[in-house]
C-alpha cells in the first residue's frame, strides 16, 4: 500500500533514494522494484533486519534490475549520516508526527537532498486523525505515538521556509479512515473485535485484489477523508530569491 506516487516522482533506474523512517519498507520496495539505489532508513533495527531481508530476497529472485542497489540503514532522523546533496530523491512517510523537532527533521530532510531533487512528505489528515484523537486516548497517548496533528498548510509552510517548491498535493486511503475510526471507538489494542477483523481482512482483500471499483470509490473520497495528505516539493539549483 503506497501512499507517495512514484510515477510523480520519476523513480527509476539509477535514481539514488532515501526513505527516511522507512517502517516496514513499502516505499523502499517499489523504488528498489523500479531500479533506484535505495537507502531504507529507520531507528528501528527489528523492522530494518525484516527490510534489509526483502530487499536481499528482491534481488535474488530477480524482481529488480541488475544495477539497482539497496542497503538498510540505522540511524537518526535529526542527524542523517549523509553529506549536502546526495540523494535525487528524498521520502518521508508518516514520522514527522512522531518526531518532537520536527523542524529539525524537515531541515535534514533537505539538506541531504539535491538542487533539483523531489521530496514527498505524508503525514495522517487534519479531519481522519483529529476524529481518532477525539475517539481515543490510546491512539496517540503512547511511547512513540503521534504526538501532534498537522493542518496540510501548516506542514507546507514549514517545508517551503527552507527553501523547497511545492509541486503538488494529493490525499489517499480514504478507505483507511472508518477502519482506524472504528478501531478507535472499540480500543485500538482490540485487534480480535469482530468488527474491526472484518474490516481488515476487507482492506487486505482489496490490496490484493485491487478491483477498479474499490479504486474508483477510493478516488473519489480520497479529498473528503483520505487518511493521508501527500506533499511533493522540489529544491530549486539556485536559492528562491536569489
Amino acid at each position: 500500500m503506497l501512499t507517495v506516487d512514484f510515477d510523480r516522482l520519476g523513480v527509476g533506474v539509477g535514481t539514488k533514494m532515501i526513505d527516511v523512517g522507512c517502517g516496514a519498507g513499502r516505499h523502499s520496495f517499489e523504488a528498489y522494484r523500479r531500479g533506484a539505489d535505495v537507502i531504507a532508513f529507520d531507528q528501528n533495527a527489528a523492522d530494518l533486519n525484516d527490510v534489509d531481508e526483502i530487499l536481499q530476497a528482491m534481488k535474488e529472485q530477480g524482481e529488480v534490475p541488475a544495477t539497482a542497489k539497496a542497503e538498510a540503514v540505522k540511524g537518526d532522523a535529526l542527524d542523517l549520516p549523509y553529506d549536502d546533496g546526495t540523494f535525487d530523491c528524498v521520502i518521508a512517510s508518516e514520522i514527522l508526527e512522531h518526531v518532537p523537532e520536527d523542524d529539525r527533521a524537515i531541515s535534514e530532510l533537505v539538506r541531504v537532498l539535491k538542487p533539483g531533487g523531489s521530496l514527498a512528505v505524508t503525514v495522517p489528515r487534519w479531519l481522519p486523525e483529529q476524529i481518532c484523537w477525539w475517539l481515543s486516548d490510546e491512539y496517540h497517548a503512547n511511547e512513540g505515538g503521534h504526538i501532534r496533528i498537522y493542518k496540510a498548510s501548516e506542514l507546507r509552510d514549514k517545508i517551503l521556509a527552507h527553501g523547497m517548491v511545492l509541486t503538488h498535493r494529493h490525499h489517499a486511503h480514504a478507505l483507511h479512515s472508518p477502519f482506524w475510526w472504528l478501531k478507535c471507538a472499540v480500543g485500538t489494542s482490540k485487534s480480535d473485535h469482530p468488527a474491526v477483523n472484518a474490516y481488515h481482512k476487507l482492506l487486505v482483500w482489496d490490496m490484493m485484489a485491487q478491483l477498479w471499483l474499490t479504486r474508483r470509490a477510493e478516488a473519489l473520497l480520497n479529498p473528503l477523508v483520505g487518511k493521508s495528505v501527500a506533499l511533493y516539493f522540489t529544491k530549486p539549483v539556485m536559492p528562491v530569491g536569489a
